[in-house]
């Protein structure tokens, strides 16, 4: 089938302005400045050359908003979003790269991009000590354990601090919460804000809830999560919790490589949208008890490798006498390993 007239019309305006930004980024007077605090340049994705409104708009549209987003995705995903050619796609990507100068910096440029990541209290000096202030922004922390063991009760009262101010242990943002197992309760955010003093009405209407019904509903909201996050101040995406289904969907052993990839995918686009929306991800995570283990504690997160890899900070809760819990970190770039003892109440998470 020949190209019809319009076909050629668009390659013939992407080939001509592909022509017009080399020239422009070859030339030796150009400069594009962006490391600069005081000059942040703004770029639209319709400033890329070969995005036209049209494709912007099925860009838009699949959550490729940005320059940055573009600049990090892959030639396959961007190409599926646009509807265009992998070649096409392949040429944006390398143009959104080349207009961000993503490539090689010195540590100290990185130390002062890190700066502006936030930290969230959880309402708990220990804890906030294990962490060095709260949960950090641009990063996935991980907490698992067995039921009762204050997981979902830590998402809650994450979902509440969030809204306080920096000075109080939040950052005046919203919270955006996937929910897989039905366990959301809203009261729960009642009773921690009251504790607080805080405007209950308010406190419900910041938090965006929805329930998950199965492996690729969670992938697809969460995704949804990330193109929402800006235009709600969203700075906290709850998942609670990210194996459920997964775990569920896929039983057997013919089944796990399929599941394992789908989860490494899915945990890569979470750790993506941390970084470019300066966001907070918590998920939970179930356990399984290690018919293996004859000495210890036999219990382990499921997921496997693919799972403990990607979180920057992974936690274990195990419960203890009363409604004490013990949060071990088990794993973090820059933190060491240690342990925070505190307690779950009607106010929420508190020191014993």
């Amino acid at each position: 089938m020949s190209p019809n007239k319009k076909d050629v019309e668009e390659k013939a305006e992407e080939a001509e302005d592909y022509e017009k930004f080399e020239e422009v980024a070859n030339a030796e007077s150009t400069e594009i400045d962006i490391g600069s605090s005081d000059s942040v340049v703004e770029f639209e994705i319709t400033d890329l050359p070969g995005v036209g409104p049209a494709i912007g708009k099925r860009l838009a549209e699949s959550g490729y908003k940005n320059v940055e987003a573009i600049a990090v995705a892959s030639p396959n995903e961007l190409a599926a979003a646009g509807a265009i050619g992998e070649t096409t796609a392949t040429k944006i990507i390398k143009a959104a790269r080349e207009m961000l100068d993503i490539g090689f910096e010195t540590a100290d440029i990185f130390l002062e991009r890190r700066k502006i990541a936030g930290k969230i209290s959880t309402g708990s000096k220990a804890l906030d000590e294990l962490f060095a202030g709260g949960l950090e922004t641009q990063a996935i922390t991980e907490m698992y354990g067995s039921f009762r063991s204050g997981k979902t009760q830590m998402a809650h009262q994450l979902a509440v601090m969030i809204q306080r101010p920096p000075e109080e242990g939040g950052l005046n943002s919203t919270a955006i919460y996937v929910d897989t197992e039905g366990t959301f309760r809203p009261e729960r955010l009642v009773h921690m804000a009251e504790a607080y003093g805080m405007d209950t009405a308010k406190v419900l209407k910041n938090v965006v809830w929805a329930r998950a019904y199965n492996s690729d509903h969670q992938i697809l909201l969460c995704d949804q999560a990330m193109e929402m996050a800006p235009e709600k101040n969203a700075k906290l995406l709850v998942v609670d919790s990210v194996m459920s289904h997964f775990r569920a969907e896929y039983t057997g052993r013919g089944t796990l490589a399929a599941r394992q990839q789908k989860l490494n995918k899915h945990l890569h686009h979470l750790q993506r949208g941390a970084e470019i929306n300066n966001l907070a991800v918590f998920i939970t995570n179930q356990v399984m008890s290690r018919p293996d283990a004859f000495f210890g504690d036999p219990t382990a997160p499921v997921g496997g490798h693919v799972l403990a890899h990607v979180p920057q900070t992974r936690c274990y809760l195990r419960k203890s006498k009363g409604e004490r819990r013990i949060c071990r970190l088990v794993d973090s770039p820059n933190l060491p390993e240690g342990e925070a003892v505190f307690t779950v109440v009607k106010d929420g998470i508190r020191d014993v």
